[in-house]
């Protein structure tokens, strides 16, 4: 699969955009008319049309030199996106390979590992980076084996320790976040990490969440799909930077509804590793402005109802309230009231 890679920003002049084979296979998170909180996993098998984000293990797509630009910008401001608490390098390993072996294994026009024992040799071309190493040797890399391979991967990983019957989010690499922050939430268990969700808890969403991955099994991974709404396409929306973001609320009108508003979905994967018995959660994020979302009629209809009809908590909770209305009565002329086919796929 040969990708042509865009250049491309997701701050400032914000010139990112999606092309049309990118629109049809974007992950779009809902599988009916309306939305509330659900475990939701299902195995993380290849499924959809041709060139769907579900058709390779770990996604690459013709943002990836950007999106990995990006990254390094916000990096170089904030170190501290990247942490790894010291009992957790075997997981690093783990995440290594596993990223590694499947970009090579699905995009070796772009990407190659060669193994002689434990010496090996990675090549990332996209990045004109050519790397020999030693596997668990952390000196034979320029830095840790997390940091260094979440450089070159789309997507916020964390690292979850099991131990006492529970997860833990002892390492990560976060800097295309949903409002929320690697730094708070390192060390925190299952349940505190996710305490500020509402309804869910209620609902024993993340009770059986847990449960669930308490169980997960080596190589069988799941997914399930996330979203909020973002004004612009910025990856970067943490709450360390809500100053430069948070603004943006409030410069949605009726006339620019359709550039500003982006959907963004996150293709949520969970990895059983190997040798540390860790889980990988990997956490990848997809926009698409409302101009692009309605060129597949489907998705227009589906998602003018399911904003509309969102409860209050969750409008407050993904922070939509400012600009909900006004992306409303912009959608609402792309829906002519007719049925939707179940799932996910375009028609």
């Amino acid at each position: 699969m040969n990708i042509t890679f865009k250049t491309e920003t997701f701050r400032n002049d914000f010139t990112f955009r999606n092309s049309p084979e990118a629109i049809r296979r974007f992950p779009f998170p809902f599988h009916d008319d309306k939305y509330m909180y659900a475990v939701n996993m299902e195995p993380h098998v290849p499924a959809g049309p041709p060139g769907h984000a579900y058709n390779n293990p770990i996604d690459v797509d013709e943002h990836y030199v950007s999106e990995m630009r990006d990254r390094e910008q916000v990096l170089k401001e904030d170190p501290l996106r990247y942490q790894a608490l010291p009992h957790m390098m075997a997981a690093q390993w783990d995440t290594l390979e596993l990223l590694m072996e499947h970009q090579a294994a699905s995009y070796p026009e772009h990407f190659s590992l060669t193994k002689d024992g434990g010496n090996w040799h990675w090549i990332n071309r996209p990045l004109g980076i050519d790397q020999k190493f030693t596997f668990g040797d952390a000196a034979s890399l320029p830095m840790e084996p997390l940091e260094f391979i979440t450089r070159q991967a789309q997507g916020d990983f964390v690292i979850v320790d099991q131990r006492d019957n529970n997860l833990w989010c002892d390492a990560g690499m976060v800097t295309t976040q949903a409002d929320w922050s690697l730094d708070f939430d390192i060390g925190m268990n299952f349940m505190e990490w996710h305490g500020p969700v509402p309804l869910a808890h209620e609902m024993g969403v993340f009770d059986r969440a847990l449960k669930f991955l308490l169980n997960l099994q080596l190589g069988k991974p799941v997914r399930r799909l996330n979203w909020t709404m973002t004004i612009n396409p910025r990856l970067d929306t943490s709450p360390e930077n809500y100053h430069k973001w948070g603004r943006d609320r409030m410069t949605v009108t009726p006339e620019n509804v359709g550039n500003k508003v982006h959907l963004r979905c996150e293709l949520q994967s969970l990895w059983r590793l190997p040798r540390s018995n860790a889980i990988l959660f990997v956490i990848r994020c997809y926009l698409i402005k409302m101009e692009e979302l309605v060129t597949v009629p489907k998705w227009g209809r589906r998602f003018h109802r399911v904003l509309r009809d969102l409860p209050p908590e969750l409008i407050d909770y993904k922070g939509l309230t400012r600009y909900r209305p006004t992306t409303v009565e912009w959608l609402s002329k792309y829906d002519d009231g007719q049925p939707t086919s179940p799932g996910i796929f375009p028609e």
